[in-house]
């Protein structure tokens, strides 16, 4: 049954002023009528930015401990209603069981760690260069956030940016991704059953152009976190940076797995096959390309193909699915056009390629896991992030070729090595021009107490998640302090024998 979706603002749930409202509708099945959606606009973000504005003061000044125990009692209420929050996910986002509840696991991770945060926040306390006077460096928030997420983690990812908002004493405004609306509800839902006041937290539904960049350009909002596409994040880093405006974003990456000619075959297919076909595609992190040594190339692609073409496509509320669909037309008609390129290209199509529109792939957005060789390095297929279950083959004489052929796209955000000589692993990690390195693992599977971005066009600003580096170097704002107590003027520098 369909539910209403309504925005929230202020402590109350309203509909979008002008009426307008989408659909979401389950990409498995399109017949599947999930939510009947408040389509916002520019009054409706103004009102949330309000809001938010005027219980700034307030929240700031709550303690942090006491913010902690709202996001400890949020994480709480996560766990008891993880199948049910799985089960949407699996039907709005399109995840199968498994992954579904992987996502509400992170959710829960990440809002336990940041309620830690409560009790830490830490600064430091450091000797002064003169006597009778103190030193330190305290994180006090910054004001309104802007946070705009994307589909594909419809659970875990607004808990990357809500939980170290709120927890550093910041107000928010939060725009989920239009397809997966009543995910992002059910989140807020239960951060404000925890208990968290009116106006500290306020949702609007809706699209890009009609209330997402209006957020960004509001005048009141004093953060952006933005994560999305790659063209979207370039322009609203524009206008936060005419703005003056704190700013974070991450946007893909095309990230690959080198093979050598030493790995353990059997683990790097099992790698290759979670990082380029898990969540079918349809993350950041993806292993979209397969970098294998010349000596096991022939060998691995048997093994790889084979493998791949095992791979159980459907619902993902079917116990026996391995691959869901892809979250839209406009994405599936996406992939399928990519597919044709790298056709058109001259690489060599040897698993997949096609739609799967029978039976019960027949209302979803169903593509089969596909696997391209003879990909050479500047080809498109080899370039651009697709966001689907496509991976290209490429071949290295060495592992120098390999880490530069690697290196050698517009993203930075993952990467993995498969080989058992530690010298060889040790290079890697030093070169590869990644904000995430894996060895022996596939590029899928960040924990949240470390940062996670990436670098070159993946990532701009401070990261997301936990750890040094990450979200609460978005969210705060260093404040240092001295006092002297010597009752006496003292010059710094000047004085100093």
């Amino acid at each position: 049954m369909a539910e209403k979706i309504r925005n929230y603002i202020n402590g109350k749930w309203v509909d979008a002023a002008r009426g307008k409202t989408f659909e979401s509708r389950n990409p498995a099945d399109n017949r599947d009528l999930v939510g009947t959606v408040a389509d916002s606009d520019a009054t409706d973000v103004d009102k949330a930015v309000t809001a938010a504005r005027k219980a700034f003061r307030e929240w700031s000044l709550t303690p942090a401990p006491h913010r902690g125990e709202i996001l400890y009692r949020a994480a709480e209420l996560l766990v008891k209603r993880k199948k049910e929050l799985g089960e949407l996910v699996c039907r709005e986002m399109g995840k199968v069981m498994p992954e579904a509840m992987g996502d509400v696991q992170e959710a829960i991770d990440m809002t336990y760690y940041m309620a830690g945060e409560g009790r830490r926040l830490s600064g430091e306390t450091v000797p002064s260069e003169l006597p009778n006077k103190d030193a330190k460096s305290v994180r006090v928030p910054i004001g309104v956030v802007a946070q705009i997420t994307p589909w594909n983690f419809p659970i875990a990812i607004p808990s990357w940016k809500m939980t170290p908002a709120l927890i550093t004493g910041n107000t928010v405004v939060f725009k989920p991704a239009e397809e997966t609306p009543v995910c992002a509800t059910r989140f807020v839902e239960i951060l404000i059953e925890a208990g968290l006041p009116p106006g500290v937290l306020n949702m609007v539904h809706g699209f890009g152009e009609t209330a997402g960049e209006p957020m960004v350009r509001h005048p009141e909002v004093d953060v952006v976190s933005f994560t999305g596409s790659n063209p979207v994040g370039e322009r609203l880093a524009g206008i936060c940076g005419s703005m003056h405006k704190h700013f974070t974003m991450e946007t893909g990456g095309k990230n690959p797995i080198i093979i050598m000619d030493d790995a353990n075959l059997e683990l790097a297919i099992e790698g290759a096959i979670w990082g380029g076909f898990g969540t079918s595609g349809q993350r950041c992190t993806a292993a979209s390309r397969l970098i294998v040594h010349e000596a096991v190339h022939d060998r691995f692609v048997k093994m790889f193909s084979e493998r791949a073409a095992l791979l159980r496509v459907g619902p993902g509320s079917d116990k026996k699915t391995e691959i869901g669909p892809v979250i839209s037309e406009a994405q599936y008609r996406r992939i399928l056009d990519y597919i044709e390129v790298g056709k058109k290209e001259g690489a060599k199509l040897i698993l997949g390629g096609n739609a799967l529109k029978k039976g019960k792939h027949a209302n979803g957005y169903f593509i089969e896991p596909t696997i391209f060789i003879d990909v050479q390095p500047k080809m498109r297929i080899a370039q651009e992030e697709i966001f689907g279950p496509v991976v290209a083959v490429l071949r290295a004489r060495n592992l120098r070729e390999a880490i530069d052929i690697a290196n050698d796209v517009p993203f930075g955000l993952s990467a993995a090595i498969y080989s058992q000589d530690v010298n060889k692993t040790a290079v890697a990690e030093r070169d590869l021009n990644t904000g995430l390195v894996y060895i022996n693992a596939s590029t899928i599977g960040a924990e949240i107490q470390l940062p996670f971005g990436g670098t070159k066009r993946t990532g701009l600003g401070p990261r997301d998640a936990g750890g040094r580096g990450g979200a609460l170097d978005l969210y705060t704002q260093w404040k240092i302090i001295y006092r002297d107590y010597s009752g006496r003027l003292q010059k710094a520098q000047i004085d100093k024998e």
